[in-house]
């Protein structure tokens, strides 16, 4: 069975190899039981494809159910997707880089998210995924407002992406009162305070004069907020109330 498998897979490697846009997952959401046998996939897959033009990330996601999030973490695996244990539905753990970490809504609520945990995913150096149930078709209620405001949101946090040099900044909760802050330290800073109120940013590996800007999640408006010294830790008060970037 496990050679019909690896000859299943060589067929889709040849067949999909010269594509950019190509990510693997083994198999979404498998029982805790497979776990050796998606960790031989992995390497299988691995393998092939170092013979091949392009090598593409292969993923392995939260298996269910009882799955552990160390049994993601251990693979062989390029990405992960976890579950909700450790934090990452309300407060995730910064990434380390070790491997790259979809941060999934199905796997986290089945059907959910807030756009705080938009920001939250997003400063801990996460990939933000959205399971939108849309239309309610099959998931879900038919265009649930409720979720409208983390569609939103995640295009918020593509803007940012792409203003920012997002290669060279790493999460440091450190340099934010608040605990979640992105940071290029001394050039660039993304810092998210949930529920609002002010916040302090060490800024002393920054010389001169930065830019600030505030970014308002429940409406989308950016308030230009002039310049500040960098030199120090500085506070800063967002203009409207509740949950705001910086």
């Amino acid at each position: 069975m496990t050679a019909l498998q690896e000859a299943y897979v060589r067929r889709v490697v040849d067949t999909v190899n010269r594509f950019d846009n190509v990510l693997y997952e083994i198999s979404n959401e498998n029982h805790p039981g497979s776990t050796e046998w998606q960790y031989h996939m992995i390497r299988f897959l691995h393998d092939y494809e170092r013979r091949k033009r392009k090598q593409h990330p292969v993923g392995m996601t939260f298996q269910y159910k009882g799955g552990s999030n160390q049994a993601l973490f251990d693979s062989p695996a390029d990405w992960i997707s976890p579950n909700p244990k450790g934090g990452y539905r309300d407060e995730p753990p910064a990434a380390d880089g070790g491997k790259v970490i979809l941060n999934d809504t199905d796997h986290l609520w089945g059907i959910g998210g807030n756009a705080d945990w938009v920001w939250k995913t997003f400063l801990r150096g996460m990939h933000p995924l959205f399971m939108d149930p849309y239309d309610g078709l099959i998931i879900g209620k038919p265009f649930d407002p409720q979720f409208e405001p983390v569609r939103r949101n995640l295009g918020c946090t593509l803007d940012y992406a792409q203003r920012v040099n997002l290669a060279r900044m790493k999460p440091a909760g450190e340099l934010a009162s608040s605990l979640y802050c992105l940071a290029d330290a001394g050039r660039e800073y993304l810092v998210f305070v949930p529920g609002g109120g002010p916040v302090t940013v060490d800024l002393t590996a920054a010389r001169g004069q930065l830019g600030a800007e505030w970014f308002d999640p429940a409406n989308g408006v950016k308030h230009p907020a002039g310049k500040i010294a960098g030199g120090a830790w500085r506070e800063f008060t967002p203009p409207f109330p509740g949950s705001a970037v910086l």
